[in-house]
């Protein structure tokens, strides 16, 4: 089992920064990614970023592709989300994903366990 903890959530305006935390704890030594997926009121949860925990790859939406900016602290078991120039579409509860075996790091499906997520609202 791994427990994942999000961190870092808020209000800001558009055009500001946030940074989200995930602290993992458990069999932190199976890891093979983590990611952060978030999900908006009445859309389906979609893929934002996520890191390889044994390479240095890195994956992004398009969408947050050049604004966010994901990395991890080994050490710590944390993975972090910068979040630079937001905007009101970026708005959604974030949850933070752990994955204990290969797969496409952009699908749900390749993640095992899932944080409780946390709430970013970005006023226009």
């Amino acid at each position: 089992q791994v427990q994942l903890v999000e961190s870092g959530g808020g209000l800001v305006q558009a055009g500001g920064s946030l940074r989200l935390s995930c602290a993992a704890s458990g069999r932190t030594f199976s890891l093979f990614a983590m990611g952060w997926f978030r999900q908006a009121p009445g859309k389906e949860r979609e893929f934002v970023a996520a890191i390889s925990w044994r390479t240095v790859s890195t994956y992004y939406a398009d969408s947050v592709k050049g604004r966010f900016t994901i990395s991890r602290d080994n050490a710590k078991n944390t993975v972090y989300l910068q979040m630079n120039s937001l905007k009101p579409e970026d708005t959604a509860v974030y949850y933070c994903a752990a994955a204990v075996s290969p797969g496409n790091r952009r699908e749900r499906e390749s993640y095992a366990y899932w944080g409780q997520g946390t709430q970013v609202t970005v006023s226009s």
